[in-house]
């Protein structure tokens, strides 16, 4: 079970207090989102676009560095973490992504700085057990294009963590530099070849939506993979690929009625073409899930979440990422 940007589902997503409290729930493993500062700095935030997670948009000396950016074909307004140093980011303080539907998430605003990769890796080491790292590489080949290479970033800051080691088999320990503790995953394969080149031991996992293309290779459709050739392609021996990591809604099944009543085959499928799968993201609130588990009529209470969950995590897949670790964990527990 992996911690979705921390325990994202109680505290402000990406903060040292949600990866806190997501270990000690007792998540598997946490996942940051990463991108980088103009000095090289990688920094945990969902999007290099930070207006919405933190009070920059507040700071009158950063009020100039609002522009207007085309990231991966869409037109973004805002502030973004590759036009300030680390220095300048470290003052500013982290708010809550959805604070009209996460409103107790609010009440921990202004606690937390935005968190780097490094501090992050030493949480991760002081904790009393081993907590694994699924580190996902955002906008890859948008960064490289601006003179902020991530694969080389990231493999830098894991060597100087004691993270990753030489060598892409690893030995399948738990350990720290360990294969079995680390995961990379992007919505780009390209990023994932180059850090295996680089030679570090982790598992590699693609990210898949049911719509869209990867922004380094824009024209094949996320859906090609999923064939039986994709996923053979993928799953063969010059693939930089691992497993898979895909949208909830790719496996869940209605019938007629539209009511939620299993799964697909594509857990079987993955599996059978030689690869991990995982899925994102369980969250409880109405808003996320499907029509007939929603109870009430207020889209941020909780729904027939357990319903979902039990569904998702008894198909066979290899991991979930959850917003509320602890519930998933129950259901997990109840299988």
């Amino acid at each position: 079970m992996i911690a979705h940007r921390g325990a994202s589902g109680y505290r402000p997503e990406h903060t040292r207090s949600a990866y806190l409290l997501a270990i000690e729930q007792g998540a598997d493993a946490v996942e940051p989102d990463l991108v980088s500062t103009s000095d090289g700095v990688l920094v945990i935030r969902h999007e290099n676009e930070i207006s919405g997670t933190t009070d920059v948009a507040s700071r009158p000396e950063f009020a100039s560095r609002r522009t207007v950016k085309t990231i991966e074909g869409v037109s973004v307004t805002g502030w973004f973490t590759e036009d300030f140093t680390w220095a300048e980011l470290s003052v500013l303080r982290a708010r809550e992504r959805l604070p009209k539907l996460r409103k107790a998430n609010r009440a921990f605003e202004g606690e937390d700085g935005i968190l780097r990769l490094s501090e992050l890796l030493e949480l991760l080491d002081a904790a009393d057990r081993p907590v694994g790292l699924v580190a996902e590489i955002k906008h890859a080949s948008y960064f490289e294009s601006i003179g902020l290479p991530l694969d080389e970033l990231f493999a830098a800051e894991l060597a100087r963590a004691g993270w990753g080691g030489a060598g892409a088999d690893g030995d399948g320990s738990d350990g720290v530099g360990s294969r079995a503790r680390l995961t990379v995953e992007s919505f780009e394969t390209g990023v994932l070849g180059k850090i295996r080149a680089r030679g570090i031991r982790a598992w590699y996992v693609f990210l898949l939506e049911a719509s869209g293309a990867p922004a380094d290779h824009p024209e094949r459709p996320y859906s090609d993979y999923l064939t039986p050739e994709g996923l053979a392609e993928l799953a063969g021996g010059g693939s930089d690929v691992d497993g898979i990591s895909v949208d909830k809604h790719l496996l869940l099944r209605t019938d007629d009625a539209g009511r939620t009543n299993g799964v697909t085959d594509l857990v079987e499928r993955a599996h059978a073409a030689g690869l991990t799968i995982f899925c994102w993201t369980l969250r409880a609130e109405n808003r996320f899930l499907p029509a007939d588990l929603r109870l009430g009529l207020s889209s941020a209470a909780f729904g027939n979440w357990r319903h979902e969950f039990a569904l998702l995590m008894g198909s066979g897949i290899d991991g979930v990422f959850a917003d509320q670790p602890d519930l998933a964990l129950e259901v997990r527990a109840g299988l």
